[in-house]
């Protein structure tokens, strides 16, 4: 079987979109972590948070999760047959070029590398003096697994009942940013939620994008995703709040924590935004959204990168 099958299956343009909360969470829980410890990396007198182990084992337990729910996503639709007749790139299951059986070894293969990388993030965060939380954040990670599989293989798939866009928003929003704050500083900051919700909203956003380009395919095939129950109309007017919110959470948060003018760098994230939001209201032919998905993924990626460098300049 040739690795660039899995390679597609693997999905590689939702990587940036996957990692974005983990790049505001590092961002912000660097820099508490330096200013209560008085203990720093810097460059240029910049804490640059990218330097630390932490990061880069979550990004890797990120990447490795987001891999394995789209070989499950690929799997689970592929079986039931939802991608048969779907717009967007191939599905490798519904076009036969990997079997079912494959796809479910692949997803056990990266499913306990991602769970051993997630174990050795533990350990660097917390070492041994912390095991409560590492018990907690262990049972996180089985969480997570079990969300990312779940989205659609089985009968009781959570995305064939509409519920997608609650678990994004908490995986790669609240938990993401949320979480990895927490492995930085081993304390919670209600502020942080702020930023979270911002990157929850556009990851829903994404998904929500994605869910209005298959509408009338998932209603056909059973998966009665939200945009499957509140029709076409209404689902354009959740999109518009889901991008508008989502811009309100981050500038509330840096009215409040404001210290310099460039924590409003991550405004430029949201000028392609503005011109997604009229191609949205305008569009007639919902497979034309198709395109669309890599603007407002780039764009929450772009957010997170500029976000994070607002907090260090």
């Amino acid at each position: 079987m040739s690795m660039k099958n899995y390679i597609k299956a693997a999905r590689l343009r939702t990587l940036p979109l996957s990692v974005s909360g983990i790049i505001v969470g590092a961002a912000i829980g660097n820099y508490d972590y330096i200013n209560n410890t008085e203990s720093f990396f810097c460059c240029f007198g910049c804490p640059l948070f990218f330097q630390t182990g932490i990061f880069w084992l979550a990004i890797l337990t990120t990447i490795g999760f987001q891999v394995l729910s789209n070989f499950a996503n690929d799997y689970g639709d592929g079986v039931k047959g939802t991608d048969n007749q779907r717009e967007g790139e191939a599905r490798m299951v519904a076009s036969g070029v990997i079997t079912p059986k494959q796809m479910k070894n692949a997803m056990i293969v990266t499913g306990v590398f991602t769970t051993i990388i997630a174990l050795l993030l533990i350990y660097v965060s917390f070492g041994k003096d912390n095991f409560l939380y590492s018990i907690i954040f262990f049972g996180l990670g089985i969480a997570s697994i079990v969300a990312a599989i779940k989205y659609t293989v089985g009968k009781s798939a959570y995305g064939y009942s509409g519920f997608g866009d609650v678990f994004v928003f908490i995986f790669f929003g609240l938990l993401a940013v949320v979480g990895t704050y927490f492995l930085y500083t081993k304390q919670l900051n209600f502020m942080i939620f702020l930023p979270a919700i911002t990157v929850g909203l556009l990851s829903t956003a994404v998904l929500n994008l994605n869910n209005m380009r298959d509408r009338e395919n998932d209603a056909k095939s059973g998966k009665n995703t939200l945009v499957v129950k509140m029709g076409a109309e209404s689902a354009k007017f959740y999109h518009y709040f889901l991008i508008v919110a989502s811009l309100m959470f981050a500038l509330l948060y840096t009215v409040i924590k404001f210290q310099s003018p460039y924590q409003f760098l991550f405004i430029i994230a949201y000028l392609p935004l503005v011109k997604h939001l009229v191609f949205v209201y305008k569009n007639k032919e919902e497979a034309l959204l198709d395109g669309e998905l890599k603007k407002v993924a780039l764009s929450t990626f772009l957010f997170s990168i500029l976000f994070g460098l607002g907090q260090v300049l």
